[in-house]
């Protein structure tokens, strides 16, 4: 499906900025950083996971460790995805029980996409608190469920869609509000 480019929300400059933001309120909320690890959801949420990992470093020298979660297995919308949707491996190669998670994702919509992750993370141990970080809060939310630590709020409507391009995928930084192309 073709789809044309509405709002070019952010460019690597300010995307830069967010990071340093965000970065900055999670050290403040969590004084103990040895009890705090990083799972990003992926794709993109393990691409800005890494990045608040190595701004932690470098701003407090804490080598907070980092997983990756494939929560795909547990949305509710499973048997509705596209049939040859890969499955990738969750690689969390520390225990999470009684540690502070700071779970990362891209964009939050629905919802759905959280919840199946706290599902996953939750079949692993039982972590002391999850902590969201999304970088692109669109609305439109089916469960109540919020973020701790939002990049940007981008109220969208259900037809438009955000993109968050970031340069280790894309070859560049941006957020972009799209919307697909009616053939007549």
């Amino acid at each position: 499906m073709d789809v044309k480019i509405k709002a070019r929300i952010m460019d690597a400059k300010k995307i830069k900025r967010v990071f340093q933001r965000i970065t900055t309120e999670i050290i403040e909320r969590n004084r103990n950083l040895n009890q705090l690890v990083i799972v990003g959801i992926r794709t993109r949420g393990v691409h800005i996971a890494r990045r608040i990992q190595k701004l932690i470093k470098n701003l407090e020298d804490e080598d907070v460790p980092l997983g990756i979660l494939d929560a795909t297995l547990y949305r509710d919308d499973f048997s509705d995805l596209n049939k040859q949707h890969i499955i990738k491996k969750t690689e969390i190669g520390f225990d999470i029980s009684d540690k502070d998670i700071l779970l990362v994702d891209d964009v939050i919509f629905t919802g759905r996409t959280i919840r199946a992750a706290m599902d996953s993370l939750f079949d692993l141990g039982r972590p002391r608190s999850i902590q969201l970080l999304v970088f692109i809060d669109r609305g439109h939310r089916e469960l109540p469920i919020q973020a701790d630590y939002t990049g940007k709020f981008l109220p969208t409507s259900r037809r438009e869609n955000v993109k968050v391009r970031l340069k280790e995928l894309d070859n560049i930084d941006e957020v972009l509000i799209t919307e697909p192309i009616e053939i007549q």
